[in-house]
């Protein structure tokens, strides 16, 4: 049901901190411009641990608004208390969400089967195409293959955003249920590699500020054109480190700042780049032309 290059959209914040609903929108409509699949706001890049119902709401509504329908808008309505993911997934179905990414449940961590429940739960309760996330660094857990194929018995759980960085992982889960879940990339420099072995597409952070260079490798996969593949996915590599080089969106957000798309601005408790985490990013930025 999801393929290709899809973005997990930041959000832009002003000075103050509160959401810049119209810079927002010029990134989406930016995205939209250069071919991606799909746009995902209230992820993990669109700092949604911070956001409030109401500025969550405000996002999500602004994302539905300004695409207008030309791609799947995919909804970050995940949380450590399953009640509360229902809650807000269900909001977000009446906004008119297409389908909902679910991040795994982080603090509590739950055994394989609490997380097995928590996803039924939540399949049972929103009737809208569900994308698990797994996402280990963040959650302090992991979905292991198991819970996944046996999740994807489940009709509308759909996919899984696998940034475990296993790819022995996402190989097990493609071979035994590939056609009843698709395995999206999780990490922008584990794409190919995934890919490689049946992965569907990337659910991207470079692709933020670069989105019609990793849109053209993902088609490159799709069209089997493997070479080309592989000198992008080459050429790319230190963007994509550079992403990382502090807690995302830090970086990306910063980065957007330099490019003159919008405010560099994050929610305590992350911060600014330091000084020479700057200076190593800003080169990299050089580096690809992009400021």
């Amino acid at each position: 049901m999801f393929k290709g290059s899809m973005v997990a959209i930041v959000t832009p914040m002003n000075s103050d901190g509160s959401v810049a609903e119209d810079k927002f929108r010029e990134l989406v409509e930016f995205q939209i411009e250069n071919g991606t699949d799909a746009i995902i706001p209230c992820g993990t890049t669109g700092e949604s641990a911070t956001l409030n119902y109401k500025e969550h709401d405000l996002v999500v509504k602004a994302c539905i608004e300004q695409v207008k329908g030309r791609v799947p808008v995919i909804a970050g309505t995940g949380s450590n208390s399953t009640a509360e993911a229902i809650q807000i997934s269900r909001h977000a179905k009446e906004l008119g969400a297409d389908a909902l990414l679910l991040v795994s449940p982080y603090y509590n961590k739950p055994s394989q089967e609490g997380l097995y429940q928590h996803y039924k739960a939540i399949a049972a309760a929103v009737a809208l195409p569900q994308v698990l996330y797994n996402v280990p660094g963040r959650t302090s857990m992991n979905i292991q293959a198991e819970t996944t194929i046996r999740l994807a018995e489940i009709d509308n759980i759909v996919a899984i955003k696998e940034a475990s960085g296993d790819v022995t992982q996402a190989g097990t889960i493609i071979s035994r249920a590939g056609d009843k879940i698709a395995v999206l990339a999780g990490d922008d420099f584990l794409t190919l590699p995934l890919m490689a072995v049946g992965a569907k597409g990337i659910i991207s952070v470079t692709a933020n500020i670069m989105p019609r260079a990793v849109k053209d490798m993902v088609e490159a996969i799709q069209q089997g054109r493997w070479d080309d593949a592989r000198k992008m996915h080459l050429h790319m590599l230190d963007l994509h480190k550079a992403m990382f080089i502090d807690s995302n969106p830090v970086p990306v957000k910063t980065a957007l700042e330099l490019m003159g798309k919008a405010d560099k601005t994050v929610r305590l408790p992350l911060a600014d780049l330091q000084p020479a985490t700057l200076e190593c990013l800003k080169e990299v930025l050089g580096r690809y032309g992009l400021i």
